[in-house]
């Protein structure tokens, strides 16, 4: 049924089949509950689309896991690596909105010798030149509609069409020496390159325009990055009504095939479908490297923020998405004009997390004093709503009873929470934890050999040997445990009141520290090794955070937090990762006869391979595990062990051989 379930969905998405045929489908899989295969990029991926996971993406197949890798369809024939998963979109956050699918693989074999004629004057700052490139070139660009990767925009309420986005290092390449040697002098001074980033919009005669807008900055305080110019790259030619208006410089009607159009991102613009044929177009943009008279105004960053939170909110509740796209709108025009004022009503969502009652809208986040209620706690919820965690299975914002309230302006927020209804949480909603307690001491260590010469006294809580393993893998786990504000266990969070330090108006929110290095030692007889006995006792989910301090304002009722997570001097990055927790397994816990024959290691099996120094092509290690010793120390002695026992059965082998001789 579920593979039923998942062919139907692409012979249905061709928008071939009859609307009740569709409906019917809706309702099958509306029915269809099921656990997710695995996970990707810290989202639950089913194979198939359920009531739950509704939402596709295409991603590297060789990212996901391999033993349930080919239960994910492959649905584009001309891209075979590309697999289809489906996510809920509940889950996503500001990082996972857009799927940005890699196709570097696509343009691999192509030549790539990309020319641009002279370019043409549209208007002040705006030029076309016809792309010049040799047929297999031609193929490639024109196979990427072929290829079927269309999925709905998050802003599909105020543009027509479809569109996916995919990153090529290999085509912004090469693109980069076309404009750099077709361009005026004056568009490139500071010039760097063509974003890597594109995207590729499908529209239908008939179908809705994309709306006039301004396309959004891209901005790189890391590397000094900001985006100037607008590069629109028609893969079909036609006519339109117009095809392309820039606002105050000039309207297109007819385009001709892989015509590049290049413009100020100042431009506000819009496009109208072709009168007579599909219109297929790439976007991007020319990267430069950052004016040093450019200012910054926090308003935009926290504007930016708003537009960001609410577009996620707006899974929720739809009404949100409007707002979001005028959001965006907004930043666009004031990176070139400054911030302007909307008049319209300012949306709020009313959030209920465990009895504690707050409003937010991505920027700011108040919450009512109350005897249960810490600054740090608060905190801690900010970044768990922003970032919608994950608390077991669920995200946050899953969690949370929500409502949508458009106010004038903020006034209203204190009183509101004031609210005698509103009641209070009657514990704490995010309680802190003594994060030693995971870690108890080990028992005092006996004189013990090993399960062969002290059958009947070993006790694997005081051998030496075992208990010098534990007490490593505590300290590996305490090295990614240890560090993080946040702790998610099982359904539950809690917080370490030591990682949020309030200076002044600021809560800070401490992250990684350096690692210990540690050294293995270990000889084993009989009774099999050490690790079969260390066991895991608990499944700990560490967030780990690397973001701006948090500004806080509080009155007599209320505290009022503002997390500007656009800051231009700080990157930030969140990450959350599962980290075993080791215990001694007693010896009534474990068969000695299988211990013999080669027994698991419970815990070092359950180390996710992205806590690895190095971790693995699909799941690198975490930016905040970077350089611990500590996890080559555990993974050294395992693979010592295992060539150990190579060895031995290579042995064995060699002599069976040779009597057999």
């Amino acid at each position: 049924m579920s593979t039923e379930l998942r062919d139907r969905f692409f012979a249905l998405s061709t928008g071939q089949a009859p609307a009740d045929e569709v409906a019917r489908y809706r309702a099958e899989v509306d029915a269809t509950d099921a656990e997710p295969a695995t996970t990707l990029d810290g989202l639950a991926i089913s194979w198939h689309p359920t009531a739950r996971f509704k939402a596709v993406r295409f991603v590297d197949a060789e990212r996901i896991d391999d033993d349930v890798r080919q239960q994910f369809a492959r649905p584009s024939e001309p891209a075979p690596h590309l697999a289809a998963v489906f996510v809920d979109p509940r889950e996503l956050s500001f990082r996972t909105f857009e799927n940005i699918v890699p196709l570097d693989r696509w343009f691999a074999d192509a030549p790539l010798e990309l020319e641009l004629s002279e370019p043409v004057e549209l208007t002040k700052d705006a030029y076309a030149s016809t792309l010049r490139l040799p047929d297999a070139d031609r193929a490639r660009l024109e196979g990427l509609d072929a290829l079927n990767l269309y999925v709905p925009p998050l802003n599909a309420a105020t543009r027509g069409g479809e569109r996916f986005i995919f990153h090529s290092a290999l085509l912004a390449e090469a693109l980069t020496e076309a404009v750099r040697a077709a361009m005026p002098k004056q568009l490139l001074d500071g010039f760097s390159h063509v974003n890597p980033v594109f995207r590729c919009n499908r529209f239908e005669p008939g179908d809705s325009p994309f709306h006039r807008h301004r396309d959004t900055p891209y901005y790189d305080a890391a590397r000094g990055h900001i985006s100037r110019y607008t590069v629109l790259l028609y893969l079909t030619g036609g006519s339109g009504d117009p095809a392309l208006d820039l606002t105050g410089g000039t309207a297109v009607e007819d385009i001709a095939s892989f015509t590049c159009v290049v413009f100020d991102q100042r431009y506000e613009h819009e496009g109208a479908p072709f009168r007579d044929g599909r219109k297929v177009f790439l976007r991007t943009e020319l990267i430069f490297a950052e004016d040093p008279e450019v200012t910054h105004d926090p308003e935009i960053g926290a504007l930016f923020s708003k537009a960001c939170y609410l577009t996620g909110e707006s899974v929720f509740a739809p009404e949100l998405a409007r707002h979001a796209d005028a959001y965006f709108n907004q930043v666009a025009a004031a990176h070139w004009s400054g911030l302007t004022r909307d008049p319209a009503r300012e949306p709020y969502v009313h959030k209920q997390f465990r009895g504690v009652h707050f409003v937010a809208n991505g920027y700011d986040f108040w919450f009512a004093k109350s005897e249960t209620l810490s600054l740090a706690e608060c905190a801690a919820i900010t970044l768990l709503d922003y970032f919608n965690c994950k608390l077991g299975e669920t995200a946050f914002r899953d969690l949370c009873a929500s409502a949508v309230i458009e106010a004038e302006d903020d006034a209203w927020i204190p009183a509101f929470l004031k609210d005698d209804d509103k009641g209070g949480a009657d514990a704490s909603a995010v309680p802190p934890i003594d994060k030693s307690a995971l870690f108890p001491e080990s028992e005092q260590t006996d004189n013990t050999c090993c399960p062969f010469h002290d059958f009947g006294r070993f006790d694997p809580t005081r051998l030496d040997e075992i208990v010098d393993l534990n007490e490593r893998a505590q300290s590996f786990a305490k090295a990614h445990i240890m560090p993080a504000p946040i702790l998610i266990l099982g359904e539950d969070a809690v917080l370490d009141p030591e990682k949020f330090v309030i200076r002044g108006n600021q809560i800070h929110v401490l992250g990684k520290e350096s690692l210990t290095p540690v050294n293995f030692a270990a000889c084993w007889n009989a009774g099999g090794v050490p690790g079969n006995y260390i066991d895991v006792a608990a499944t700990v989910g560490a967030a780990h955070f690397l973001v701006p301090p948090i500004v806080f304002s509080e009155t007599d009722d209320c505290y009022h937090l503002q997390f500007d997570f656009f800051r231009n001097t700080w990157m930030v990055q969140h990450q959350q990762a599962t980290v075993p927790v080791p215990k001694i397994s007693s010896l009534a816990d474990l068969d000695l006869d299988e211990l013999e024959e080669g027994a698991s290691e419970p815990w070092m099996d359950a180390v996710d391979p992205a806590l690895v120094d190095g971790g693995s092509r699909k799941r690198p290690t975490p930016w905040w595990a970077d350089g611990s010793p500590l996890v080559d120390e555990l993974y050294d002695y395992l693979s010592d062990y295992a060539y150990e026992h190579y060895d031995e059965e290579d042995d064995e082998d060699e002599e069976e051989g040779e009597v057999g001789a």
